[in-house]
């Protein structure tokens, strides 16, 4: 209960209710606890709890024992989201999570709370016999290309400083429950914003330039004409 109140006091001290909503907090085996607050964004911000793991960590915690997120405005206890869960179970395999339950509040293991996980990355004896893997890239959308993807209206997106590599890649729509896209990336290019041009807007799902224009202003508010913007080209695998 020191946990959940002490989650609670983070997101009741610096919630916004809009950006930051859920606070989180995570003990170390020696007792000590380390907040976090989410920051919502459309490409992927991170949860509280996702916070709270890096706030540990830069502050010298390596062996966590527990943890959890409060919402705002009242809303209690919150399980972590599948990606948290992922996380959780990859980094801190021996970590229990506090969950709201019919009868108040349960702790529970994190490899009881996601049964049957996936093991990222495809892992492979080297010659050595050492064993390296490699994770696969994601691909953040805002909720409301999701149709024109699923479609095809929408084969490439134009990104700015967001590094993409040609390849397999989860195409990761932010919605309230969160829908991946598998796919692969088939080519990226190059161009400054100035130079794109109608065939870009019509390939990346708008129905101009000036509503690409647009919305990358809307996306990247400190985009500049000048910028050099990266059009990735894109296809669904499945």
């Amino acid at each position: 209960m020191e946990l959940v109140e002490f989650a609670q006091r983070v997101v009741e001290a610096n919630g916004d209710g809009e950006v930051h909503t859920v606070g989180a907090a995570v003990r170390d085996a020696q007792g000590r606890m380390f907040g976090g607050i989410n920051l919502y964004h459309f490409t992927g911000g991170p949860c509280a709890e996702l916070v709270a793991l890096g706030h540990a960590r830069a502050a010298g915690a390596r062996d966590l024992t527990a943890i959890v997120a409060v919402g705002d405005t009242g809303r209690g206890v919150l399980a972590p989201c599948g990606r948290d869960r992922q996380v959780l179970l990859d980094y801190h395999p021996g970590i229990r999570v506090l969950v709201p339950a019919a009868d108040g509040i349960r702790s529970v293991s994190i490899t009881d709370l996601l049964p049957h996980a996936y093991v990222w990355g495809e892992q492979s004896a080297a010659s050595d016999g050492a064993l390296c893997s490699a994770a696969m890239q994601a691909l953040h959308f805002h909720r409301s290309y999701l149709d024109a993807v699923r479609t095809g209206r929408k084969t490439t997106t134009v990104r700015f400083r967001d590094p993409v590599e040609t390849g397999p890649v989860n195409m990761v729509f932010e919605l309230d429950d969160e829908v991946v896209l598998s796919g692969v990336v088939t080519q990226i290019t190059s161009k400054s914003v100035a130079e794109l041009t109608e065939a870009d807007a019509v390939a990346d799902g708008f129905r101009d330039l000036a509503e690409l224009q647009d919305r990358l202003r809307f996306h990247y508010p400190d985009i500049k004409s000048t910028d050099d913007a990266t059009i990735v080209h894109f296809r669904l695998t499945r």
